[in-house]
């Protein structure tokens, strides 16, 4: 695990520069535009921090996922001269951030007290690992990757909204339409996992409450019907294909299908494959039926042999 936040932090510093200086030149428009989202994320990077440091709660930016990439995008839109793209993108992503902010409320994630919250389990396993174990490690880990690096990524796969400003004019065409059926296809089916998931789990502990005998499913832990029967995380392959649908946009307003834009929804497949990773290095060790599953089904995609 700590090889690939590594590996990510690394990509992070290098396929965003070699993506924008061999790219189109931005306006100066788009260049201010840029520098003013990198300093709101750097701020925000920075009260992640240090509220995650003196709460002890570090899934402060979890919080924020489904909510900053909204800020972002608007931004740009207002600012680029509300295009009927733009507005259409707009849209599309106060669409995903509600839906995704309502999972995540359910689940316990946020409080009445901004700094509370259900923290995800996985920060708590890594936190005993041997490297990252005492408080000067861990809150080096807490900086440069839970908050400065996850932030980070939240701006890039909101910056093909930035890209499109340089093509407002344009007319929509055939790809954003695919664009938009994709991403509502996508949102569709990442609230059909959640939903799953979220009935499996609440009718899971509610047995183990009232001490009912588990069978099926409930007594292996882990869910394995309805969509997770086809792809063991459903809704990660769902938010990744989201922010490449996104991305299709930029796509739209050039004509040109490789652009600087998709460097963050490159480094956020990289991010749900290590961490998608990890989470089954911990469902393996727990449920002994759990590699099994990982035999029979794909992990992003249908096994189709």
């Amino acid at each position: 695990m700590l090889r690939t936040i590594l590996f990510l932090i690394i990509t992070l510093m290098i396929v965003p520069l070699i993506a924008i200086y061999s790219d189109i030149s931005f306006t100066d428009l788009q260049w201010e535009l840029l520098k003013s989202s990198a300093i709101i994320m750097l701020v925000i990077s920075l009260l992640c921090f240090l509220v995650s440091e003196l709460s002890k709660n570090y899934s402060q930016v979890d919080k924020l996922w489904s909510i900053t990439p909204v800020i972002y995008v608007w931004y740009f839109v207002f600012h680029g001269g509300l295009s009927i793209r733009m507005l259409l993108m707009g849209i599309l992503v106060i669409f995903w951030g509600v839906r995704l902010s309502y999972n995540f409320n359910r689940r316990g994630g946020y409080n009445i007290l901004p700094w509370r919250g259900e923290e995800d389990y996985r920060w708590e396993v890594l936190r005993e690992i041997p490297l990252l174990k005492g408080r000067f490690r861990w809150g080096i880990f807490n900086l440069f990757f839970i908050s400065l690096y996850q932030n980070t990524l939240l701006l890039l796969i909101s910056l093909p909204a930035l890209f499109v400003i340089h093509q407002k004019e344009s007319s929509l065409n055939w790809i954003d339409l695919l664009a938009a059926v994709l991403m509502i296809g996508f949102i569709i089916i990442e609230t059909i996992a959640d939903q799953q998931q979220y009935n499996f789990q609440k009718e899971k502990y509610k047995r183990i409450d009232s001490k009912e005998k588990l069978t099926g499913n409930y007594a292996n832990g882990f869910l394995t019907a309805g969509l997770w029967k086809y792809s063991r995380h459903p809704n990660y392959t769902a938010e990744q294909a989201i922010w490449i649908s996104f991305y299709l946009f930029s796509v739209a307003a050039t004509g040109q299908w490789l652009n600087w834009s998709l460097a963050g929804s490159v480094l956020l497949v990289l991010l749900f494959f290590g961490s998608s990773s990890f989470s089954e290095k911990i469902s393996a060790a727990k449920y002994p039926e759990y590699q099994k599953y990982q035999k029979r089904t794909g992990r992003f995609l249908p096994r189709l042999f």
